[in-house]
């Protein structure tokens, strides 16, 4: 009954629009209240849920992603990235692909991702001849490189959620193959409908232009490196690399490029401000609502019923995805990892997957969710940018997650692909 409730009360409070964080924080004190527990201890899970010194580095890494955005690194990468594959047939495509690769793993956000390139290469490509929805399309799909590469703040909530089983810097690590991997499905994909559609290519720049567009966006492509190269080395921890990696991209955009005004740095603060609120406000919540699921023992009892279902591991791997997916079609991401991690990480274990694979493909399933209907951010922020009505973006964007769902196959029954560099730690 106490479960029952749960569940019921947090689906009513989104249907009505409450905002998922409170809506996790509304279910998780009603059932305290029904079980007869003490309020005080919901209070205590609120508060320990962000209670966790890791934590720190998501504001860091949320401004230093605001701060490159509005400070002009963006458009030194789509220039680099131009002049490496613009050439190509439908080379605007791949730009938008390799763009998204170079800027996501800075920002380490799909939404950031779409905001900044979105508004640069959307425009360029639909001023060079190519249909809006191609150009959306790409650009959307593309952006869960920020989710995958690193470093990306979504895996600091998976390590926070699946309770120090697995280290920020082996995830940071286990990103980087798979979504270079996905990054490739999407730019043969996008090469591929180039040319059915017949986009034509652009004129090489020359290797003088090539090299001189590498040297302008190495600074900002540095940001990354510091923060992850921190991170791997035992210079840094995660917090002081995210620390150390904002003042970093602060100086780039102050000294280097000075492109920052002081109007684009207030509302880069505002920004992260309000992001960074609304990311902690959602794990405070999301912690009491977890404890509650394990007080219901809702891993156990998932992990009964597909075992039940099939012991087979690769119909359990099949169920868990399908899982993963519809939810992420109808949930916020941070939201998801939170609650999914402790529910189906045990039985990913269960059948012998490493945790840090899991991880993988937990965040490449929700990434997907963010660019599908009916709740995808990605999407919505997409077409919001590009002009384009959802209703035909969705129509022609089917070849896009083809290539994400190979790629997303290939990572869930290929660990080595998630595993190789990890293990290098280890050695």
């Amino acid at each position: 009954m106490g479960l029952t409730l749960l569940l019921l009360v947090f689906a009513g409070c989104v249907i009505l629009g409450v905002p998922v964080a409170f809506a996790l924080g509304i279910a998780a004190v009603t059932a305290f209240f029904s079980e007869g527990l003490p309020l005080m201890i919901a209070f205590q899970r609120i508060v320990s849920g962000i209670s966790v010194f890791s934590l720190m580095a998501i504001p860091f890494f949320i401004f230093a992603g605001e701060l490159m955005f509005h400070g002009g690194i963006a458009i030194r990468l789509v220039r680099f990235a131009s002049a490496a594959v613009g050439a190509m047939r439908g080379g605007l495509g791949i730009v938008n692909v390799l763009s998204s690769m170079l800027f996501g793993g800075i920002s380490g956000s799909a939404v950031a991702d779409i905001s900044a390139l979105g508004s640069i290469l959307i425009p360029v490509m639909k001023e060079k001849g190519y249909d809006d929805d191609y150009a959306v399309n790409v650009t959307v799909t593309s952006s869960i490189a920020g989710i995958m590469i690193p470093p990306s703040h979504n895996m600091i909530l998976f390590a926070v959620a699946t309770g120090g089983m697995v280290s920020i810097s082996k995830l940071f690590l286990a990103g980087v193959v798979p979504g270079m991997l996905m990054c490739a499905c999407l730019a043969f994909v996008a090469y591929v409908v180039a040319i059915k559609r017949g986009y034509q290519a652009e004129v090489f720049p020359g290797f003088k232009t090539l090299v001189f567009s590498l040297i302008l966006a190495l600074p900002g492509l540095f940001t990354a490196v510091i923060i992850v190269g921190g991170v791997l080395s035992g210079v840094f921890t995660v917090t002081e690399s995210g620390a150390f990696g904002t003042l970093y991209a602060f100086a780039v955009t102050i000294i280097v490029y000075r492109s920052l005004s002081w109007s684009s740095f207030k509302l880069a603060v505002r920004n992260s401000v309000r992001t960074t609120s609304m990311v902690m406000i959602l794990i405070a919540c999301a912690g009491a609502f977890g404890y509650m699921l394990t007080y219901f023992q809702v891993p156990t009892i998932m992990t009964n019923f597909m075992l039940g279902v099939s012991d087979n591991p690769v119909a359990i791997l099949l169920m868990i995805n399908v899982m993963l997916l519809v939810l992420g079609m109808i949930m916020d991401m941070a939201a998801l990892i939170l609650i999914c991690t402790p529910i189906f990480l045990p039985l990913a274990v269960s059948i012998g997957i490493d945790p840090i694979q899991f991880g993988m493909i937990l965040m490449m399933n929700l990434g997907l969710g963010l660019c599908t209907p009916p709740v995808g951010a990605c999407l919505f922020v997409g077409c919001a940018v590009g002009k384009v009505p959802i209703e035909k973006a969705v129509r022609t964007i089917w070849p896009f997650y083809i290539a994400i769902f190979v790629a997303l196959m290939l990572i869930t029954f290929v660990p080595a692909i998630s595993l190789t560099l990890p293990s290098l730690l280890d050695g």
